[in-house]
């Protein structure tokens, strides 16, 4: 056995004497003829040994191959190959010494596996097959216990016994387990003592102490420690904390902090209303801290009631029926709170109920009136005189002073004033006549006013108007009765009935009649609310009457009995054998004694061919090409200028001048801007030529006519404006563009010179600026 520091390193030479090797370049007629020897084996061996993380200085020695073919005369090369051969391990080709280049982890790789071998360096020949080694890296407590987390979360019940399980943690040790104890962990709990304690083989962490309560304290911090080296002194250890919380359990009982609640609620409070709130204590949370509040007695149990606030756990006091001041002032309550959720195993911490005494002082507020009930129906006939009674409501004030009382009628409830009421006995009577054909029913609403507070209250009053027979029957519908030419005495040609508005008693009874005696048709009561209209005769002719009105009388059996007499119109038609009506108007005798109905179609034809020439003829014209207003494309006349500006006209453009158009001739060197203010007073007035302008007014003359006489020219946007002042005016231009910027500015004697025409605005002018000098 060869140590770290062993000169040759394997555990032994071994002789093979069963291996025979064959001698290059022999035949086998050759060798057997021939005396074979066997081959000595020259090495084996099976492991080496490294210690890891080597902190010595150099390269670290593994251990030595030798042959014992080599004869050290340096004939003799060591071969390494394997894992980490020439990087990680090398080796001397002569001596066989095997060297670490540098230091190892176990934890990355715990075994290397190699392959040696022994060549001739001269010729090459293998004198030591190859053979395999294992390096094996021995451990060392060079790693530290590792949690799986830093921090672990956990919880356990309230009240727990000792030893009650809460979790387990595991640490982890990269060492070699079965080497020494490197990874042999044992844990112990630095920080929540005495409450906690932990397993040293396991890591389960149990409850130390029993009973502990959450409302003292809810939340633990515990701090575990692994430590390798079995615990032992110089070992690694690693820590991990773990909050522990403690779970609610239904131990806390709820309990009133008074034995006794005072409220109070006024007796207008309505029904369903809170009158407050009590609320017992509980210690525990969420469902453990829920409760239910009922009401055990007391005088005021049928009147009040008690609902638990579900979010606030509080018992909510309610109004179960109307309240009075004046009959009772207060009331007595015991009110009982118990856990919804009681845990039987800590039954023996209760009870888990309490009771406590609430006592509800009513007080007085002013009522408003109350009426006897809480609605009123009424009937009235109609077409009732104005001022007949409907009915009376009554109305009292609750209070001990009694106030009188005040009635009046809602009039956005009886907008038609149909109704009026005695504002101090409450009888309502009519205003007008009431038509029960109109509306069957009236809703109006009547108010009862205190005087002194003028508090109200308000009641529906539905009235009924009561049917009296008024209206008489009528036809049903609207009746198209025809006879026939050809019909025969007694032949049916119409059956009719008829309504009524008025509601009848039992039922509706007609009776129908002829107002008189009829020669042409007659009258039969099927006593059913119809009738059948007959002919009395036959051989009816459109030639001599086209129609007849036929008056039939219908009556009621109502009282007073009402009747009408409604006219029924029968045409006279020309029908088949079959009683098929073909047709009935007297046009179609006309049309078959004039022109047929092939003359017809002609005449239509010869129509709609008319309009279509001169349809065709019209779209021709507008067809046709109009001559250009101005014929020369060099023409400077034609410019068309085109702005945006709003202004007072063509003057305030510089890009054109209607004048070079009315006077071509006319030089205009001093002309000035129209659409500022000029600087002299009065300013340059030019004097018109007298040389007529022939040429112009020839142009304008000619193209006027043209338009005027083109009757294709476009209705639309079409303006064409031509002009010839002449050689110019006498009172030339009275543009207010070209005035003084003030009136004051201005001298108007000027207008007395102009003639008769501006005798009248020299008179206004001048006697103002006399006026003003004055």
């Amino acid at each position: 056995t060869w140590g770290n520091k062993c000169l040759s390193c394997w555990l032994g030479t071994l002789w093979s004497s069963a291996l025979i090797r064959p001698v290059p370049g022999i035949s086998t007629a050759e060798r057997d003829g021939r005396t074979l020897h066997r081959t000595k084996r020259g090495w084996m061996w099976n492991s080496f040994f490294l210690l890891e993380e080597w902190t010595g200085s150099g390269k670290q020695y593994v251990g030595k191959l030798h042959s014992d073919m080599d004869t050290e005369d340096g004939s003799v090369k060591y071969v390494l190959t394997g894992d980490g051969a020439g990087t990680i391990f090398e080796i001397d080709e002569k001596s066989g010494d095997i060297h670490a280049t540098r230091r190892l982890d176990r934890e990355e790789k715990s075994s290397y596996t190699l392959s040696a071998k022994a060549i001739n360096k001269t010729s090459g020949q293998v004198l030591e097959r190859a053979s395999d080694f294992i390096i094996k890296i021995h451990d060392i407590n060079d790693n530290e216990p590792k949690f799986s987390k830093d921090t672990y979360v956990a919880s356990v019940p309230e009240m727990s016994s000792i030893g009650a399980f809460v979790m387990r943690v595991t640490a982890t040790d990269a060492d070699d387990e079965s080497y020494g104890n490197s990874a042999k962990l044992v844990y112990s709990i630095l920080q929540g003592q005495p409450y906690f304690s932990v397993e040293p083989d396991t890591g389960v962490i149990r409850t130390a102490l029993p009973n502990m309560i959450r409302e003292n304290r809810e939340h633990y911090q515990v701090v575990i420690q692994a430590k390798d080296m079995a615990g032992q002194m110089g070992g690694l250890s690693g820590t991990a904390t773990v909050n522990i919380t403690l779970l609610d359990v239904n131990n806390s009982p709820p309990r009133f902090p008074h034995s006794a609640y005072h409220l109070s609620t006024p007796e207008s409070a309505e029904v369903g209303s809170s009158v407050g709130r009590i609320k017992a204590n509980d210690a525990d949370a969420g469902v453990n801290a829920e409760m239910w509040y009922s009401v055990l007695d007391g005088d005021g149990q049928d009147v009040f009631s008690i609902v638990t606030d579900a979010t606030s756990q509080e018992g909510v006091i309610t109004v179960k029926k109307p309240l009075d001041y004046e009959s009772k002032r207060t009331y007595s309550l015991r009110v009982q709170v118990t856990n919804t959720h009681v845990d039987p195993q800590f039954g023996h911490l209760g009870p888990f109920s309490d009771t406590a005494t609430v006592r509800i002082a009513v007080t007085d507020v002013d009522e408003p009136p109350v009426f006897g009930r809480s609605h009123y129906i009424f009937e009235v006939d109609e077409n009732a005189p104005p001022g007949s009674s409907v009915g009376t409501v009554s109305a009292r004030d609750p209070d001990a002073t009694n106030h009188l009382v005040k009635y009046t009628i809602d009039r956005h409830t009886d907008l038609e004033r149909l109704f009026n009421i005695n504002s101090n006995n409450g009888t309502i009577s009519t205003l007008q006549a009431l038509d029960r054909e109109t509306s069957k029913w009236h809703n109006i609403s009547v108010l009862a006013t205190e005087i002194s507070t003028s508090l109200q209250t308000r009641v529906p009053v539905f009235i009924k108007v009561q049917d009296v027979n008024d209206n008489a029957p009528e036809f049903a519908m609207y009746y198209e009765t025809f006879v026939c030419e050809n019909a025969k005495a007694g032949e049916l040609i119409q059956t009719i009935s008829a309504v009524d508005t008025d509601e009848p008693v039992i039922a509706h009874q007609f009776v129908f009649s002829l107002s008189t005696v009829n020669p042409n048709f007659t009258i039969y009561d099927n006593e059913d609310n119809t009738a059948r209209i007959l002919t009395r005769r036959g051989g009816f002719s459109r030639h001599e009457m086209n129609s007849y009105l036929l008056p039939v009388v219908i009556s009621d059996n109502d009282y007073p009995i009402q009747s009408s007499t409604s006219t029924l119109t029968v045409r006279v038609c020309a029908c088949d054998r079959s009683r098929n009506v073909q047709t009935c108007s007297t046009e179609a005798l006309l049309l078959s004694a004039g022109l047929s109905t092939g003359a017809l179609v002609a005449i239509l034809l010869c129509i709609i061919i008319l309009l279509m020439i001169v349809v065709l003829f019209a779209a021709l014209r507008r067809q046709k090409k109009k001559e250009p207003l101005i014929i020369s494309k060099e023409d400077v006349r034609d410019n068309v200028v085109s702005y945006n500006d709003e202004g007072g006209g063509e003057e305030d453009t510089q890009a054109f001048d209607i004048g070079t158009l009315r006077n071509p001739e006319v030089i205009d060197t001093n002309k000035m801007r129209r659409d500022i203010i000029p600087e002299m007073l009065f300013p340059f007035r030019r004097i018109s030529p007298i040389k007529d302008n022939t040429d112009v007014r020839d142009f304008i003359n000619c193209r006027l006519q043209d338009n005027d006489s083109d009757p294709t020219a476009p209705p639309y946007d079409s303006l064409a404006t031509y002009a010839y002042e002449g050689n110019g005016s006498l009172a030339e231009s009275l543009s207010s563009l070209e005035s003084s910027a003030t009136e004051g500015d201005q001298d108007f004697d000027y207008l007395s010179h102009w003639g008769p025409p501006f005798k009248k605005l020299a008179d206004m002018y001048i006697g103002k600026e006399t006026q003003r000098e004055t």
